[in-house]
This record gives C-alpha cells, structure tokens and sequence, in this order.
C-alpha cells in the first residue's frame, strides 16, 4: 500500500489581504497604545469645546438681540403713551369747540348790541383752538379738500357747482387728529 504525504500548500497571500491585515495590526497597535488614545480623546474634547463656544457666541449675540429689540419697543410704546395720552381729554374738548363754533354762527346775524359778545367768544374760540394745537389736535376736513376716507365721514354725495367730483362740498361736523391719528373724522358731504 502506498501512503501518500500529503505537502503542505503554501497559502498565497493577494496584496489586497496583505494591506488588510497591516491595517488590523496598526488598529491593534493603537488600541493598545494609550497615548494615541489620549490624544484622540483630547482632539474630540478639543472640537467639542469649540462647538460649544460657537454656540455660546450665537446665543450670546441673539439675547442681546432681543433685549435691543425689547428696549426699542418699549421707547416707542412710551412715545406713544406720552403722544396719545390726552386723547380721551382731547376728545372732551372738541365738543366745547363744537358749541363755541355754533355760537358764533348763531351771533355772526346779530345786532350791534351783541356784537362784544361775538367778539368775546371768537377769541375764547380762538384761543381754546390755539391750545389744542399745541397739543398736537389740529381740524381735519374743509371744503373743497379731496375725500379721504380715513379722514372723513361721507353723509351722502350731491352735485355741487365748482366743486369738483370727490371732493368735500359741505361740512356737517369738523373732524380733528391728535398727532396724525384721528380721534374724530369730519361729517361731510362730497361732491358727485
């Protein structure tokens, strides 16, 4: 009987193998070497700590962001607040206005006998106006103004001679602004 021997087969490494294999050998070095690790981890926390600060700086930026925008409003709500106070008082007096004027149309036909007390109230008129404007109240809508309906109050619209179409031909009722914002828009009639 024959035996047979059988020979080692030499194993043929490809280059592929050989260069994985040196990787898993210098991955192998490198966990067992603390120092690559602790200068791994110390890049990490290094890139951590500038993430960290980048976003400190944006919310940083953005708070005071917001407290600009929170001061800004508040400045200009106090603005108001100072512009717009006497609106209400505003509002009060524009009927005292209103009777002074109607007096003065009522003594505008009178005699001579009356005529000290037509004087008397054109300058109280005068003078109640006067200081409503300096309060920043000034009248709003007067013939032959165009119509603007933020402004005025149209009652109704008729033809009306040399006034031309959409523009303001009677009115009923001055209207005022405190400071540009209507408190009272003016009763008019319009021109068709």
């Amino acid at each position: 009987m024959t035996v047979q021997v059988e020979q080692p087969v030499e194993e043929v490494i490809t280059p592929e193998q050989e260069i994985a294999s040196e990787e898993v050998e210098l991955q192998n070095n490198q966990e067992n070497d603390p120092l690559a690790d602790a200068i791994a981890r110390v890049q990490e926390l290094e890139e951590y700590i500038a993430n960290a600060d980048k976003r400190e700086q944006e919310i940083q930026l953005r708070a005071r962001a917001e407290i600009e925008n929170i001061r800004r409003r508040t400045e200009q709500d106090v603005e108001k607040a100072h512009k717009f106070a006497l609106e209400k008082f505003s509002k009060e007096l524009l009927t005292v206005v209103d009777n002074l004027e109607r007096g003065l149309q009522t003594l505008n036909g009178a005699d001579e006998s009356v005529k000290a007390l037509a004087e008397g109230v054109e300058l109280t008129h005068k003078g109640l106006v006067s200081t409503l404007a300096n309060f920043g109240v000034e009248a709003v809508g007067n013939v032959g103004e165009v119509f603007d309906p933020e402004l005025h109050q149209a009652i109704s619209m008729q033809p009306a001679e040399g006034i031309e179409p959409n523009h303001i031909s009677v009115v009923l009722q001055k209207g005022y602004t405190l400071h540009g914002r209507v408190i009272r828009p003016a009763m008019v009639m319009v021109a068709s």
